[in-house]
């Protein structure tokens, strides 16, 4: 049996998915969404090269389909209340959706109530509704759960992402606050209109897969400056403008320090990387060299959770209510 998919937000990642999600023998894509009128109307096949979703269209909402998708992949907005209005309708009518919003992979966290209401709308019509990606999604949060899966017992849980913004899409370097000066992105950063989102999901999600309560979350960010010209295929950064930024996160549990997340995404970033440390016995000491390639990570950890999702029971779930992540068939 195929699973009928539509497309909800088609800008660089969406798009990829789109690509990713037709090449699959269990998907039937019967459409795309969304509100931007030079793209409505438009043929899937011509917006993402792919012969086989020649005659799908784009339209302005999920209603003028001409089939009801199954799941929808929605790839639009990163805080949970803008995505609450726009995931609402699809849980009214049971549609699944695997989503990239940051802040879905908690969702309680910041928005209990409407994460409870969420959850209701979904259980009543049986549909499964879940925030992935690569971070937050996997890097710093499920990999390390699945470390823990060989620990007798674990004291703390220390991760660090470098990641080289270069070569990452447009709308990443800029919202890195990459050509901005450093004292203006330092206050979109206060404000919450720039930097990395879904740090603190992913110590939630950290915290309940270890059965921690956390009695303190402390997140702290900053710009980090060009110490030379940078050009990169989308813009061009000066020397002395902010060329990316550095977010770390603590979780404290009883007042103790026992999660930590440490995030560098900048410009033509040096030694690229992902690391975990698990203080625990035994103690165990990761590195990716290199780091997770971001922009492909994503799309795959999108289609790749929809082939899980409907072994799950319906609700809002977290990632750590599915199977185990790996590349495979539905069955």
């Amino acid at each position: 049996m195929k699973i009928k998919i539509a497309q909800f937000g088609l800008g660089p990642i969406g798009l990829e998915t789109l690509r990713l999600a037709a090449a699959q023998p269990w998907v039937e894509v019967v459409g795309g969404v969304d509100i931007a009128p030079e793209k409505v109307g438009q043929d899937l096949a011509r917006l993402t090269g792919r012969h086989s979703l020649r005659g799908r269209q784009v339209y302005r909402s999920h209603e003028e389909l001409p089939q009801q998708p199954d799941l929808i992949f929605h790839t639009a907005v990163s805080d949970f209340r803008t995505a609450f209005r726009q995931l609402e309708p699809f849980a009214r009518s049971g549609i699944s959706v695997v989503s990239s919003c940051e802040e879905l992979l908690f969702p309680g966290l910041r928005e209990p109530k409407l994460a409870a209401q969420l959850d209701k709308l979904c259980r009543k019509a049986g549909a499964r509704i879940i925030g992935t990606g690569v971070n937050p999604g996997f890097v710093m949060d499920v990999l390390p759960l699945c470390l823990t899966g060989v620990s007798q017992d674990v004291r703390a849980v220390h991760v660090q992402r470098v990641v080289n913004a270069s070569t990452r899409r447009e709308p990443l370097q800029r919202k890195i606050g990459s050509g901005l000066p450093p004292h203006e992105f330092r206050r979109l950063l206060r404000a919450g209109a720039a930097g990395h989102k879904g740090l603190k999901e992913s110590l939630a999600l950290l915290a309940e897969g270890l059965g921690w309560k956390l009695s303190k979350i402390v997140e702290t960010g900053n710009a980090i400056v060009a110490e030379k010209t940078i050009q990169t295929p989308h813009l061009r950064v000066r020397r002395g403008q902010t060329c990316g930024l550095h977010q770390r996160a603590e979780g404290r549990v009883n007042g103790q320090t026992r999660l930590t997340l440490d995030l560098k995404m900048y410009l033509d970033a040096e030694d690229p990387h992902d690391a975990i440390q698990i203080e625990g016995n035994p103690p165990l000491n990761l590195v990716v060299n290199g780091g997770t390639a971001g922009d492909q990570a994503t799309v795959a950890a999108l289609v790749n959770t929809a082939a899980r999702i409907f072994h799950a029971p319906p609700g809002l779930l977290l990632m750590t209510d599915l199977t185990l992540p790996r590349f495979s068939l539905p069955r």
